[in-house]
């Protein structure tokens, strides 16, 4: 098989836009893969569409999102005010929006579909049956992991999106997983050909996320030059788990006083359109560390570096994780981090180099790990020497590699698949031709 680039690939995204915020809603990490992925081919010389639902009545319908790079804003459902799980309602609404843009072009306009999550993979299915070209689907995270690892007071998954997860996966030309780790639950969990599956670990803009003045990034901030700072940057929701931090925090605070430990919350609530995360204030009070707990708002890109950088510590303590680019940005940026071991925080941070993982989310497993760290100045220090170097090896450059690989043996597999169908088409009325001779031949006998 001859492999080529794609000219033009559309990229699917339904739930949530590239051009969200990540911690405000439900944007995250997927809106940050979906960009940087997309800008990151466009510089290879590869046009990308992101086709995401419209949210905002005063947005344009197609927006410049870098040089090669447009995102098209499908009318969908209601603007503003739809949950998230009242997605699949708009199943077919999107769909439409999205073939009639491609029927404006000459057949053949996609080489490929790319979808993210399994709302965009149900629509992928269809495109790619009409276009006739290749399906690469990313899930991002998978119900049944969510649901095995559920947090207090969380929602599970429902089993619609269990069900259409599996139909995507069994349907798509070939799978993206960011870890060994989640390519095995692909198979496990629904059966996935393990032929068909890459794996290609997400990045982050090491250009933006490196390391930097700390001391200038808390007067930037308006944070205490003095303290030592622990870091929870994300979505405000039980998946998440900023609790987690605040209670090993709380536990430290609360067994020295003098201690000049500070948590550092940067992020919104997720989905519920509140502006503060009024449950985590109200945790920071019962557990009397209110003075000791500084909220921020979700921050661009270029804040954000700034708020790695007045870190002493990150901590992820998410109870499920596709991946962890939080992980990778703190440590570019020369921060060491705690994190979960669970999905791909295995992978994004490395235990006893760049920082530690912890197993569960026991208040006491948590508070021992932050105490070996927050009481250790010389490990930390050299947690954060190693940081920067672990971090290099994950690259936005390094994900477009393999995406674009991807997408050429799809590609390739395609048509082949194409030349076997038309040489069993031509054998066919080959045949066809012979037998109708040879009718001919004993009627005329």
């Amino acid at each position: 098989m001859t492999a080529r680039l794609p000219r033009r690939v559309a990229v699917l995204s339904l739930h949530t836009s590239p051009l969200s915020q990540p911690g405000v809603g439900d944007a995250g990490g997927m809106n940050v893969y979906v960009l940087q992925t997309a800008q990151e081919m466009a510089r290879r010389g590869v046009e990308v569409e992101i086709f995401t639902r419209a949210t905002s009545s005063t947005a344009p319908s197609i927006q410049e999102a870098g040089p090669g790079v447009l995102v098209r804003n499908v009318a969908a459902g209601p603007f503003e005010g739809l949950d998230k799980r009242d997605l699949p309602t708009q199943l077919c609404a999107f769909t439409a929006g999205v073939l009639r843009a491609e029927a404006q072009h000459a057949p053949g306009y996609y080489d490929v579909v790319h979808s993210h999550y399994w709302l965009s993979g149900q629509v992928g299915w269809l495109a790619r049956d009409r276009w006739a070209v290749p399906l690469v689907h990313t899930a991002h995270t998978l119900a049944a992991v969510k649901n095995a690892a559920l947090a207090a007071g969380d929602t599970p998954e429902p089993m619609t999106r269990q069900i259409g997860e599996h139909q995507v996966v069994q349907e798509a030309d070939r799978l993206i997983a960011n870890t060994e780790d989640e390519r095995r639950q692909l198979i496990e969990i629904h059966d996935a050909d393990p032929a068909r599956i890459d794996v290609i670990a997400p990045g982050a803009d090491l250009e933006r996320y490196r390391p930097g003045d700390r001391a200038a990034a808390r007067r930037e901030l308006g944070l205490d030059p003095a303290a030592t700072y622990v870091t929870f940057v994300g979505r405000i929701q039980p998946l998440k788990a900023p609790d987690v931090l605040l209670r090993a925090a709380a536990d430290l605070i609360n067994a020295d006083p003098g201690s000049a430990l500070r948590v550092l919350v940067v992020g919104g609530p997720s989905g519920s359109g509140l502006d503060r995360p009024e449950s985590l204030i109200r945790l920071a009070a019962e557990l009397g560390v209110s003075d000791r707990v500084t909220f921020l708002p979700p921050q661009p890109p270029e804040r954000l570096a700034l708020v790695y950088r007045a870190s002493d510590l990150v901590a992820v303590p998410s109870h499920s994780e596709s991946f962890g680019l939080v992980a990778i940005e703190a440590q570019a940026c020369g921060v060491p981090v705690i994190a979960a071991n669970v999905g791909g925080l295995g992978v994004a941070v490395r235990d006893g180099h760049t920082g530690l993982l912890v197993d569960g989310h026991r208040t006491a497993d948590w508070s021992r790990a932050l105490r070996t760290l927050v009481d250790n100045p010389g490990l930390r220090a050299e947690y954060a020497a190693n940081a920067p170097l672990h971090a290099a090896d994950f690259s936005w450059r390094h994900t477009a590699d393999g995406l674009l690989a991807s997408y050429s043996v799809a590609m390739a597999q395609r048509a082949a698949q194409e030349r076997r169908l038309d040489q069993k088409l031509a054998a066919r009325h080959e045949s066809d031709e012979r037998r109708e001779q040879d009718t001919r031949g004993r009627a005329r006998v």
